[in-house]
């Protein structure tokens, strides 16, 4: 049985992305932050990790990137999740009961217009996760309350759905990576998470994305990270996509001609987005 590190508890999203990623059974190790998690994984006590990366709506999560390069952690792979949100109270609990929602600061965002629209003048508690936020609710017995959250947590802390689907934006994904301490074979990966800083100069960035270009290599995403102690001064992660390996090969040693500094933070297969 594998044990998989998470920021969070069971019930949260960071555990369904575990459980679909790795399909047997697994064993979650919660982790209150993600610096835990990194520490967990760093010191052998678990096999891998599972991170939030980026969200469709609430966009990257910089201290993460951070977090990866300064553990020295290998991303092995990827999975995209579909994050659906829903409104789960105690048994007998209505509408008209509710005085407090609870959930990930995150989450209320995400489910501002339902809020706003059938709860204007209840009180919102930003929580660590939506899976705490469902616990508490549970645990403290809470009848003038509700807590946003996926379905797992709902079940698993014995709260009913009230309403499903709450979220703004129905196609809202959350990018999950796969981190080990170790590298894993090449062998059939078609994408790379890839990290570099190029010269204060003019064309330098340029110059680097239009190797990637002319080799046919796919730029799915690039994010600066500010470089701490160091002002005006980025990392750039990107990752790419390719359909010819040797085309990646090339690309990756002709931009070690251009940038300054360059690390692989693991090369893997794509995850693949479900259409809901």
């Amino acid at each position: 049985m594998k044990r998989i590190a998470i920021q969070g508890i069971a019930g949260s999203f960071h555990e369904d992305a575990a459980r679909k990623y790795f399909e047997d059974d697994v064993e979650v190790v919660e982790c209150k932050t993600f610096t835990t998690v990194c520490e967990m994984i760093d010191a052998d006590k678990v096999d891998f990790a599972v991170m939030a990366i980026e969200n469709s709506i609430a966009g990257s999560l910089l201290n993460n990137y951070q977090l990866i390069r300064d553990y020295h952690l290998r991303i092995i792979g990827e999975i995209y999740l579909h994050i659906q949100m829903n409104l789960l109270v105690n048994d007998g609990v209505t509408s008209a009961d509710i005085q407090h929602i609870h959930s990930h600061p995150i989450a209320l965002q995400q489910c501002m217009e339902f809020i706003e629209s059938y709860y204007p003048n209840a009180k919102l508690h930003e929580k660590l996760d939506t899976a705490a936020s469902a616990k508490l609710v549970a645990e403290e017995k809470m009848t003038n309350a509700a807590a946003i959250g996926n379905l797992r947590s709902g079940e698993l802390y014995g709260l009913k759905t009230l309403e499903t689907g709450i979220e703004t934006n129905k196609k809202n994904y959350t990018r999950f990576l796969i981190l080990s301490k170790h590298g894993n074979p090449t062998k059939g990966t078609n994408k790379a998470s890839v990290c570099f800083e190029v010269g204060h100069f003019y064309g330098s960035l340029a110059r680097v994305l239009n190797t990637f270009a002319e080799n046919q290599i796919n730029l799915t995403k690039i994010q600066s990270v500010p470089i701490i102690g160091k002002p005006n001064e980025y990392t750039f992660h990107v990752d790419i996509e390719w359909e010819n390996g040797e085309n990646y090969d090339r690309a990756i040693h002709q931009v070690l001609k251009s940038a300054s500094s360059l690390s692989i933070l693991g090369e893997y297969k794509r995850g693949e987005i479900q259409n809901q």
